[in-house]
């Protein structure tokens, strides 16, 4: 309880201790076991708040500039705010590991990100591949994609979706074009190596062509390096395979696509699964030979309110290729939440203390000895898991929760993931979110839901339904800890005797 009402952690040039920054509370706690008595650790992001979205403020900023080490999970967990924050604000010379990245070495697990492609139009997106290194790019590096010009017999919106149903516009032909400009700030920005997901509605039936050009920011205030430009085609409710000045052209109509810049080759391709196989069977097709189908089954109806005005009055209809995924949402190939298997966490433990040891040679010895003893802890801690979870009866061992963080734990436990509200923690669930949950939840005859304290506010789609089906809600924790949990171990150790407790009644 002391702890808890302690005032929160100042990294300082006065204290000898090795300083060390973190991105979120659970890296804290591994690094905090590891350093013992000779470091003095703090996060940016506090307890339960959520590393998904989490703004850095002036006394995170104060803290970095005084580390002498630092640890991030990356792989696009942490808010790019925060690493941005991160990578500007340490000291020329001061390392920067990201553990999840680096804990592939020492054995850790990764597991690809394969998105929901069941949807029966196609689910298209934006994308960044490569590097960059010829230009020093780095994570905190931005590409900018804009539109230059749009052709077509009606108007092109390319559109995010955020929470409470407010339309964020990355394409809007609406707004007119300006042939030295281009349209009004209709730029998408993304980190190197990542991918987003937004709605495309076409006014009208027709062959459209969308051009892009695709720049490099390598710095806030450096002039953008030009990486080039493409022009992609739409049918929007005709033959896709009959487009003037097109021979035979291959047709995308399914599955996941990203129109996508390559930093390295400085091209852009149609990075696409029109198999349904997930991120990690995607195949690359030439935009000027390919076809993208908008068929008429994507008619759909112009909604209600002020807020759609953009797309027509409300009950037109539009063709309309669907977001899928509620609100901003960027992410790379691989599942970042690695420590959801205890495993992985003793592989980022092993990293840590090397990555100590590098920092103070001095005091190698004691990391060493902290580290065997808390890898000690770890591997009892993976015993108990898995020996906690074995004992719910097969039946009743489904996971539903609040969103899709729990992959590793599912797969290093036998613990299926039968469903979540949203992929995304920063979102409001659709209706057929909704209805998929439902379903879910009544057929498996599931026991309990799972719901991360910290993602409570936004959690009210899990609850509800949960109540109208009979069905218990209780606590798992994914990204953050809390008054009630306060380390790493605790918060595992918690999340298998939640599980036991509410789904082998």
């Amino acid at each position: 309880m002391l702890s808890g009402c302690s005032a929160p952690v100042a990294l300082s040039d006065s204290d000898r201790r090795l300083q060390v920054m973190t991105t979120t509370g659970i890296l804290a706690d591994l690094v905090r076991n590891v350093g013992g008595d000779r470091v003095v650790v703090d996060s940016v992001v506090p307890d339960n708040a959520d590393a998904h979205v989490y703004e850095p403020t002036l006394r995170d900023v104060r803290n970095i500039v005084y580390a002498d080490l630092a640890f991030s999970n990356y792989l696009l967990l942490e808010a790019q705010n925060v690493i941005k924050t991160l990578d500007a604000n340490l000291r020329a010379g001061v390392p920067s590991i990201s553990l999840a990245e680096g804990a592939s070495k020492y054995a850790a697990e990764i597991i690809p990100l394969v998105e929901d492609v069941s949807l029966d139009t196609i689910w298209l997106g934006l994308r960044v591949q490569g590097t960059g290194a010829e230009y020093q790019a780095n994570r905190s590096s931005d590409v900018l994609l804009s539109a230059t010009d749009v052709s077509g017999p009606g108007e092109l919106v390319a559109y995010l979706t955020e929470s409470f149903g407010n339309p964020d516009f990355y394409i809007n032909s609406t707004d007119g074009f300006d042939a030295t400009n281009g349209f009004r700030d209709d730029t998408a920005t993304l980190p190197p190596d990542a991918h987003t997901h937004m709605s495309w509605a076409f006014t009208k039936p027709g062959v459209y062509r969308l051009s892009l050009k695709a720049q490099l920011r390598v710095a806030h205030d450096a002039r953008p390096i030009d990486l080039g430009n493409q022009t992609f085609t739409f049918a929007v409710g005709v033959d896709p395979h009959s487009i003037s000045g097109m021979a035979a052209p291959t047709v995308l109509s399914a599955g996941h696509a990203d129109l996508a810049i390559d930093m390295d080759s400085r091209r852009f391709s149609i990075y696409a699964d029109p198999h349904g196989g997930g991120d990690v069977h995607q195949e690359v097709y030439d935009p000027a030979t390919t076809v993208i189908e908008v068929p008429n089954k994507a008619l759909k109806e112009v909604p209600s309110g002020t807020g759609y005005r953009f797309l027509g009055r409300p009950g037109e209809r539009v063709h309309q290729l669907p977001q899928a995924v509620l609100g901003r949402h960027v992410h790379g190939e691989i599942d970042p939440h690695l420590w959801q298997d205890v495993g992985n966490a003793q592989a980022y433990v092993e990293l840590i203390r090397d990555s100590l040891t590098e920092a103070d040679p001095q005091g190698a010895s004691e990391y060493r000895r902290n580290a065997e003893r808390y890898l000690a802890d770890l591997a009892a801690l993976d015993a108990y898991m898995s020996e906690t979870i074995a004992s719910i009866p097969p039946a009743n061992r489904y996971l539903v929760t609040t969103h899709d963080a729990f992959a590793y734990l599912a797969h290093a436990y036998d613990i299926p993931v039968a469903g979540f509200v949203t992929p995304n923690p920063a979102t409001e669930p659709s209706l057929a979110d909704r209805v998929k949950l439902t379903e879910t939840i009544r057929n498996l005859r599931v026991r309990a839901v799972f719901l991360e304290p910290n993602l409570k506010a936004r959690s009210s789609t899990l609850v509800e339904v949960a109540k109208e089906q009979g069905v218990a809600v209780c606590a798992i924790y994914g990204d953050a800890f809390d008054d009630t949990v306060r380390s790493y171990v605790q918060m595992m150790r918690f999340n298998a005797d939640s599980l036991k407790k509410c789904l082998a009644r």
